[in-house]
């Protein structure tokens, strides 16, 4: 299957740098416009894609499998979350899935330590009022916010990106805690100076700071719940650049109005660009429009990693960054 005529859609826009590079190796179908496909549209170009480059705005259910074309082999993701894709049908169907493992790991670690520092020092709130008229100028007493060092940090998910929080979370004189489906190596626990808690309850009940890392699995969906909310500490602050299906957004919102939950940063939501008001009205959120990995860096090695993929499929190999279900 020679990659010129190889038959190549893109549901989104990518960096131009990657569009380009499409073109040069494939018969890409590039989007003009920068918008979701409909679902029908994501039906039609399954029904004449040899590849489809799919992202996370893409839900590719069952159903929509069921409508693909006999040409379509592979979905290449433009990201490394795949709980859009039914990867189990695609296989069934003889359809490979591949993503983009690793390329975000350092971007949203970064992310993570903007959201802990910029809502334990209230940034969002001063930003509200230095861009007002109502400013009164320096007092001792305020926006006082709090000071991270010496703050016990749990981080719930300790894959890559977990571990890249751990460690810049260290150069901020944290402690780090965490738990993880399976406990790390002795000496990556001794390297990152991190203690394991094999009970979430015990560690979301000390901890000052959580950080969700985990991916949204049917076992992780709302794995922090009402209940679970309720043991965190009354001062504790809660962030989350993973996936928004993790939290009860709603539970949680109740107990940011509450005072029961003192902050939260947000970078996704359970309900996607579906916000709920009443959180993006608490002064005590810093919500973000799902930027954790946006860096121009970023975009570009996972569109690499998408033409890798492409490449080596079309060449008759087994794609590097293959999904298969048991990975899920």
């Amino acid at each position: 299957m020679p990659g010129k005529h190889l038959s190549v859609v893109v549901t989104r826009r990518l960096p131009e740098v990657v569009e380009t590079r499409l073109k040069e190796l494939f018969d890409v179908e590039l989007r003009e416009d920068d918008t979701p496909m409909t679902a029908e549209q994501l039906a039609e170009a399954m029904g004449r894609a040899d590849v489809l480059v799919c992202t996370i705005t893409d839900q590719i259910d069952a159903k929509l499998l069921g409508k693909a074309g006999e040409q379509l082999k592979l979905i290449a993701n433009f990201g490394s979350g795949v709980d859009h894709i039914d990867v189990v049908t695609a296989r069934q169907r003889g359809i490979h899935v591949s993503n983009t493992p690793g390329v975000v790991t350092e971007d949203t670690a970064d992310m993570v330590m903007a959201l802990i520092l910029g809502v334990t020092r209230r940034m969002a709130e001063g930003l509200r009022v230095a861009q007002s008229d109502n400013w009164g100028g320096w007092a001792p007493t305020a926006m006082l916010g709090g000071r991270i060092k010496g703050r016990r940090l749990g981080i719930l998910g300790m894959g890559r990106i977990g571990q890249a929080v751990a460690r810049r979370a260290a150069a901020f004189g944290m402690q780090v805690h965490y738990h993880n489906r399976k406990r790390l190596r002795p000496e990556t626990e001794e390297e990152l100076d991190a203690t394991y808690w094999e009970s979430l309850d015990q560690m979301v009940a000390r901890v000052d700071i959580l950080s969700i890392n985990c991916p949204h699995t049917p076992s992780t969906f709302h794995l922090m719940n009402a209940r679970r909310l309720k043991l965190m500490k009354p001062d504790a602050v809660i962030v989350n650049t993973s996936r928004g299906e993790v939290i009860d957004e709603n539970a949680l919102t109740r107990m940011l109005r509450a005072g029961e939950i003192a902050g939260a940063g947000l970078d996704v939501f359970e309900r996607g660009a579906e916000i709920n008001p009443r959180l993006q009205a608490l002064p005590n959120a810093i919500l973000l429009p799902h930027m954790g990995s946006a860096t121009l860096e970023g975009r570009i090695e996972m569109g690499e990693k998408v033409i890798v993929n492409i490449k080596t499929f079309a060449d008759g190999h087994r794609p590097p960054d293959l999904v298969l279900p048991s990975m899920l």
